[in-house]
């Protein structure tokens, strides 16, 4: 069975909706399904599903890679974002989240980011499974993203091309191949994009995602706030030379440029997709979902101790676990609490606003204390609140201003203490 074409997108964001509604060329957007509620879809998002634009929730927060089975409630979400987008399938990651709890009788941790599953059989059983129990609950096909990664698990028992090879023919899921991660492996992994296209189903392809980023210190940044390198156009023509992808997608989630740079860079994807010159496969895969063995507990539970003594080491400053690259969990440790920074800086704006410049040198010395684990906007009630129990911030009238915002949003004050009665 062929799979209708998606064509050329653009991942839809509220600070480019205006921009995103009179671009020419844009056959389908993608949204993050954690920021759109059903019955209060914005209005520029309505009006393109009613020109006909298709679109996609992409979903950042399952974590399908993780030992335990998907959280129901976030599944159903999930399933009510794609009926109320009228969309085709819906797409989420491989990767953990989150890590801890009783399976390991360790302190439930979140990471705040996508952290990469290792490739053993053991993670393997589990996400197959775990992907099993999703496309159960969703009432469309489901494709899974592959991702960028600045740490490498040791022991690793599969490449990646092998490891997305055999979660596709044992689940039938859909894959979403974002190119721009196989570039950033490659840097940050020494991974030959190449091979891991070779070794790709190609028929399971459901999508492609195009990004940019940038290198410090020979490391290697997907940020989405940056242009498109030739070096991910490249592996997108490699991919395109293979099979005629179904639909490209360009990401951006932040220093949205002016909308002219933005149509170059869909330009600039159209003919990477045309110098590979595919033509469609014959027989896409339709996301059949087959049966799976049901994993043995002890089997999520070595998962699950792996992975939570990563998290800790990468949060709660625990040692880095034999075999791993201290240097490069220093990195990924520190990008973590830049992103916890920059989100609970969108989540909750008054508090940069209230705290100024001295926003995220004090967010980052809160967050090598105190990891997150219940989402962003507890994170941000969470540094307020220890905020105002130690006396801070310095000037009286921004105590006042945060102590309003934290009482406001959290309910009680917190319990005084002479600090807070010296203010």
């Amino acid at each position: 069975m062929t799979e209708a074409r998606l064509g050329t997108g653009i991942g839809w964001r509220p600070e480019i909706a205006d921009a995103v509604a009179r671009m020419p060329g844009v056959d389908w957007v993608e949204v993050v399904a954690e920021n759109t509620c059903p019955g209060h879809l914005p209005e520029a998002l309505l009006r393109l599903r009613e020109r006909g634009v298709t679109v996609v929730p992409h979903g950042v927060s399952l974590g399908l890679g993780g030992a335990d089975r998907p959280d129901e409630g976030r599944l159903r979400a999930l399933a009510e974002r794609a009926e109320a987008l009228a969309s085709p399938l819906v797409t989420e990651h491989i990767a953990f989240v989150r890590a801890g709890g009783p399976r390991t009788a360790s302190p439930s941790l979140e990471a705040g980011h996508l952290l990469p599953v290792p490739r053993t059989r053991d993670a393997l059983d589990v996400l197959c499974e775990n992907v099993r129990i999703a496309q159960d609950a969703l009432p469309v096909p489901l494709a899974v993203e592959n991702i960028a990664a600045l740490i490498a698990w040791p022991g690793e028992e599969m490449t990646e091309g092998q490891f997305l090879y055999e979660l596709a023919d044992r689940t039938g899921v859909r894959l979403l191949i974002d190119v721009a991660n196989l570039h950033t492996n490659h840097v940050n992994r020494g991974e030959d994009p190449a091979k891991a296209l070779s070794e790709l189903p190609v028929e399971a392809i459901a999508y492609v995602h195009v990004a940019g980023g940038f290198e410090r210190d020979g490391v290697w940044h997907d940020s989405h706030a940056h242009p498109v390198p030739p070096a991910v156009l490249d592996i997108l023509t490699d991919l395109a030379s293979r099979v005629a992808p179904p639909g490209v997608l360009l990401e951006r989630d932040e220093n949205f440029p002016e909308p002219a740079e933005l149509e170059g860079e869909l330009s600039a994807i159209r003919a990477a997709v045309a110098a590979g010159g595919a033509v469609a496969a014959a027989d896409v895969r339709t996301g059949e979902v087959r049966p799976v063995a049901a994993v043995p507990d002890a089997t999520r539970q070595r998962v699950g101790l792996a992975q939570a003594a990563v998290l800790s080491s990468l949060v709660a400053g625990t040692p880095v676990p034999e075999g791993f690259d201290r240097v490069r969990m220093g990195v990924q440790a520190r990008a973590l609490a830049g992103k916890r920074a920059d989100v609970v800086a969108k989540v909750a704006p008054e508090l940069p606003e209230i705290l100024g410049e001295g926003y995220r040198a004090a967010f980052l010395a809160y967050a090598q204390e105190r990891p997150m684990t219940g989402g962003y906007r507890r994170d941000a009630l969470d540094f307020a609140g220890q905020l105002l129990r130690e006396g801070g911030p310095g000037d009286r009238a921004s105590r006042r201003r945060l102590r309003a915002w934290w009482q406001h949003r959290a309910g009680p004050a917190p319990r005084r203490t002479g600090l807070l009665r010296r203010a």
